[in-house]
């Protein structure tokens, strides 16, 4: 699944070498960093998820660490993109 599929008006920047994904109702929701052996996929608004995402605990933003196609694709992942879609995150 591709996070335009999910999220209307998707729009995305690069900044501080970190990818950026948002749309102008709801701010940024997502952002993505790299690393050697993981991608960070945070979730601005994911401690309103349900589930939220398993990492973090400032504020309101929750994260996943992902090392393999396999985790990125899983149902959990989709179900906060889905929610990400839903909730406000970061102006």
């Amino acid at each position: 699944m591709r996070i335009c599929e999910k999220i209307r008006e998707l729009q995305y920047a690069i900044k501080w070498q970190k990818a950026y994904y948002g749309s102008p109702e709801l701010g940024w929701i997502i952002e993505m960093v790299a690393y050697d052996v993981s991608v960070n996929v945070v979730f601005f608004g994911g401690a309103e998820f349900d589930p939220p995402p398993p990492l973090g605990d400032t504020e309101r933003s929750r994260y996943v660490k992902v090392k393999t196609l396999e985790e990125v694709q899983g149902p959990e992942v989709h179900k906060w993109i889905e929610q990400a879609g839903r909730v406000p995150g970061w102006r």
